[in-house]
């Protein structure tokens, strides 16, 4: 995975805005973020984008790590011509937002990591799964979905539907290779070195990154915030949007307001 890798993008909101940018979580696209940006793109200038594999990502050469992935946004906004964003992600796109912060401080203005982790739990298991959905492709993996991604109550729902088809829809070597890529990730002695404000937010009942989990990005970020949302999991920006968005628009907000 190098930073010449053109990651399929979408920009909605006023030009000369200020940026800000969402990483999607593994096995979904960039219309995971369909209800925040229904909401930011009247104030902010938003760039989505799809992991490679996902969406309109071709599949890449790997190795994948956190750092290339890092690295394609880092491209992605240069070719746009963009030099400080707000990042917010969810899960692999939060994780890729802190390794952004990390190696490049001087294009993050914020950061908000959205049911991530600083290191992964079961780093073992993520090149287990990687070899299981490279032999029985991204189909295998959508049984195990309701539960994680949300809570049993949202299953049978239309977005729920919806966000099953995108996975569904992931490249299985795009999916694969995301996966080798969270079971290197450990930026946890780093978390010290941030030098932007941090919001950190967990689904009170995600079982993949637990509210204790997601409180340490915040917890060792010198400047870090940590929320919880009740009655939600792992992709809790589409279980409970409204309740997302807000806080996220707030911490943009307040650090916009800082920095004028």
């Amino acid at each position: 995975m190098t930073a010449g890798t053109a990651l399929h993008h979408r920009i909605d909101g006023p030009d000369g805005a200020p940026v800000v940018v969402l990483g999607p979580s593994l096995g979904t696209d960039l219309h995971l973020f369909d209800a925040q940006v229904a909401t930011l793109a009247d104030r902010y200038r938003v760039v989505r984008y799809d992991l490679p594999g996902h969406g309109g990502t071709p599949v890449t050469d790997g190795p994948y790590t956190m750092a290339g992935l890092a690295e394609a946004v880092v491209a992605l906004l240069d070719r746009l011509g963009i030099d400080r964003v707000h990042y917010a992600g969810v899960s692999i796109g939060g994780a890729i937002g802190q390794q952004l912060a990390l190696d490049h401080p001087e294009r993050v203005l914020s950061l908000t990591a959205i049911a991530s982790a600083a290191r992964f739990a079961d780093p073992d298991s993520w090149p287990q799964r990687a070899a299981g959905v490279r032999e029985n492709g991204t189909e295998s993996m959508v049984a195990s979905r309701p539960g994680v991604w949300y809570v049993q109550s949202f299953a049978g729902t239309e977005e729920a539907a919806r966000l099953l088809g995108m996975l569904r829809a992931t490249a299985a070597e795009g999916y694969a290779g995301c996966c080798e890529a969270i079971s290197t990730f450990d930026v946890r002695e780093r978390l010290a070195d941030l030098r932007v404000p941090v919001l950190a937010i967990a689904g009170a009942d995600d079982p993949a990154t637990p509210p204790e989990m997601v409180r340490e990005i915040a917890d060792r970020a010198p400047d870090g915030r940590f929320e919880v949302v009740a009655c939600s999991a792992h992709l809790l920006n589409t279980e409970k949007p409204v309740q997302v968005t807000g806080l996220l628009a707030e911490h943009i907000a307040s650090v916009g307001a800082g920095r004028s």
